[in-house]
């Protein structure tokens, strides 16, 4: 299909000091999870994206020395000349595909803790307390500034010597350069510190230097905050109006220095939002003042999915090239289905933030969207391309929900005949419902992608409306048997604290589970929710009881509401929008009792117990899987047989209950593995230490 002239703009080169990209489709440096110690994985991942049209490719944060650890988290490096071949294979296999090549060169300054190196943190200022560690830092002196001028420049150069083409300056985000930067941080009284133009001192000497260097072929751009870092002030948290005065400033001394400029904002939680409270180009406010100061390109990130909100910030003047980091990790592929005229093929970012909270937790990012994602070297999969089948067996899938929805649209672009049957009207199983809870329809993307896949292929029917029971699946012969029904939540109180259902055993008088809400069922009153499942949940149960008109009290067995979503950058945006709806939070109490009327709490420290009158309660512990129909038919081995059925298997929830991207994963490892050799004990390629280096 042609291109959409409207679309034009976007794919316009742009010229970036000495290198010109020949789109505005700029991956910004992202964390991985692979850092140094995956550099096939990392380069297999980052290749990809250049392959699908994304006209710039960087790494994540490159440390430029060992006083710059983030161990455990897994980050670049550049430390020496050892580390130039790992960062060469990336640069291939970006060239190869005639997209640049960046990298973030990085010092973490007081916010490290140097748990590798064990090397004491520095930073502008002395005694700060390094973050999540109790370890304070060491005030940089005159001869550390040079020692960071050295450690730049020579990264720099090794960065040119693996073949980059970008070297970004990293001034944002609370790391060195911007505690340099910041008057909430720097109260140094030498040309560092006090003014302005003192405080720019080092970023502007380490751009001057880097160009010095490498300037001559590499572009040298600076990733900058582009408001107050420390204010915390942002229109979504709390109605105030970003303050800019200062980096207006700061930008006006350097703003013809770096080739261009890379704009982030203090607040982390909005610059990363997650879509239940920030939306595609959330950043216009904080960042459409820079271009009145500078004549360099700029670019800037904004969860950007819509090709036409792309175009808007090109055409308002906004930015000059499209910043993205989630939306290239769920669909690496979205420069050229916008340039092939497929935008209906676009797998858009749901902002669930599921990449990040595993690279948070030193684990590899994963996608919803994207199963194949972290997967392009080690299991050869790619997210457009997928082997031909290896027989005319058909498959018959049980449950349409992500794991079914997915192994069905894969195995039918391999060229199967597939039945999906669902019991409901509605594919999408959990995600189509839960995607009806407040703050989460952007989830809904993940079934409404599937299903316009599913639209495409002929070999794949879809019967809807179709509770299956053993007999229909007997009857019906399909060589191979996919179940895949999802799970149900728990009621008896197992979960993460509670390693086994509660006892005695609650009343079943006055319990609901998040399936009942789902179903419109809702409890009236007084309300308690109990979280022992600390994810997304509970939350917007929460917010939907209050929807309702109800009083809610929200247990948690955590210190806060919904502890995990910490890694995904929503959990103090959450217990704030839970404190301003009028919800009580009890943290740190366990579930005990349950009479119908009457709860008791247990403090998880003390064991102390307290009692509290309610209407309802909610349980949101667990799930357990729907296999009923599984077992079932594994039970009645010679009928299958009888039957004609090879196979059955169960995927997703029906299997281990879990995350979405789970579900969605489970499906499509499914659909690949089908008819294929036995991948043997390790399915996947392994990175290994070569001893003796």
């Amino acid at each position: 299909m042609a291109r959409n002239p409207y679309f034009d703009i976007l794919f316009e080169p742009v010229r970036i000091g000495p290198v010109t990209t020949k789109n505005r489709f700029y991956q910004v440096p992202h964390c991985s999870g692979m850092g140094y110690k995956m550099p096939n994985t990392l380069a297999g991942m980052r290749g990809m994206k250049a392959e699908g049209g994304w006209g710039v490719v960087h790494t994540e944060y490159c440390s430029i020395h060992p006083t710059s650890d983030d161990t455990p988290y897994p980050h670049g490096r550049i430390w020496d000349d050892a580390d130039i071949a790992a960062h060469a294979l990336m640069v291939e296999k970006v060239h190869e595909h005639g997209a640049l090549a960046g990298i973030q060169l990085w010092h973490g300054g007081a916010s490290v803790a140097n748990l590798h190196s064990r090397e004491a943190p520095m930073g502008a200022e002395s005694g700060r307390a390094v973050y999540n560690d109790p370890v304070q830092s060491r005030i940089v002196n005159k001869s550390d500034i040079k020692e960071i001028r050295r450690w730049h420049v020579a990264a720099a150069r090794r960065a040119k010597a693996a073949g980059f083409d970008i070297i970004c300056v990293y001034a944002t985000h609370d790391f060195l350069i911007q505690s340099f930067l910041s008057s909430k941080r720097n109260f140094r009284s030498d040309e560092y510190g006090g003014s302005v133009e003192n405080r720019v001192r080092l970023l502007r000497e380490l751009i001057e230097e880097a160009k010095n260097a490498v300037g001559d072929t590499c572009a040298v751009v600076v990733r900058f905050c582009a408001d107050d870092g420390y204010a915390r002030a942002n229109a979504i948290r709390d109605g105030s109006v970003p303050q800019v005065e200062e980096q207006k400033e700061m930008l006006s001394i350097l703003a013809e220095l770096p080739d261009l400029w890379d704009l982030t904002v203090s607040d982390y939680s909005l610059e990363m939002g997650a879509s239940r409270f920030v939306k595609e180009a959330s950043l216009e406010n904080y960042v459409s003042y820079v271009k009145s100061i500078t004549s360099k390109p700029v670019v800037c990130v904004g969860r950007f999915t819509s090709p036409n909100t792309m175009v808007a910030q090109v055409k308002s003047g906004i930015v000059d090239l499209i910043g993205a980091a989630r939306p290239s990790i769920a669909d690496p592929f979205l420069p050229n289905k916008i340039n092939e005229g497929r935008e209906d093929e676009i797998r858009e970012c749901i902002g669930c933030n599921i990449c990040y909270a595993h690279d948070n937790r030193g684990a590899p990012i994963r996608c919803t969207q994207n199963p194949t994602m972290g997967e392009e070297w080690r299991r050869d999969w790619h997210p457009e391309k997928i082997g031909p089948k290896k027989s005319d067996d058909e498959i018959l899938i049980v449950g349409a929900g992500p794991a079914g929805m997915e192994a069905a649209v894969s195995l039918g672009k391999r060229g199967y005949h597939v039945y999906l049957a669902e019991a409901r009207r509605e594919l999408g199983g959990r995600v189509s419902t839960e995607s009806m809870l407040p703050t989460l329809s952007e989830w809904n993307r993940v079934y409404e992608y599937r299903i316009v896949q599913l639209e495409k292929l002929n070999n794949v029917e879809v019967y809807r409306e179709s509770k299956t029971t053993v007999d229909d699946i007997l009857e019906m012969g399909s060589p191979h048997v996919v179940i895949a029904t999802g799970a149900s939540w728990r009621k008896d109180g197992f979960g993460l604290y509670n390693s086994r259902p509660i006892y005695p055993p609650l009343s079943s008088n006055g319990i609901y589970t998040p399936d009942d809400i789902i179903d419109g069922h809702y409890p009236a009153g007084s309300v308690m929710i109990f979280d022992d499942d600390h994810y997304y949940m509970g939350s917007v149960i929460a917010e939907k009881l209050i929807e309702q008109g109800c009083r809610v009290d929200f247990v948690s067995t955590n210190s806060n509401a919904a502890a995990w979503t910490r890694h995904t950058v929503e959990q103090e945006r959450i217990q704030a929008r839970l404190i301003n709806l009028g919800i009580n939070i009890i943290p740190s109490r366990n579930l005990k009792a349950f009479d119908g009327n009457r709860v008791t709490l247990e403090c998880v420290y003390t064991g102390s117990e307290e009692e509290m009158q309610v209407d309802g309660l909610v349980m949101i512990t667990a799930r357990v899987p729907n296999d009923d129909l599984y077992y079932e038919l594994e039970s009645q081995a010679d009928a299958l047989s009888a039957a004609g059925i090879k196979s059955l298997v169960r995927i997703g929830d029906c299997l281990a209950p879990g995350t979405i991207a789970s579900a969605v994963f489970s499906g499509h490892k499914f659909a690949r593995e089908f008819d294929e050799p036995d991948p043997g004990d390790v399915p996947f390629k392994s990175e290994r230490n070569v001893l003796g280096l």
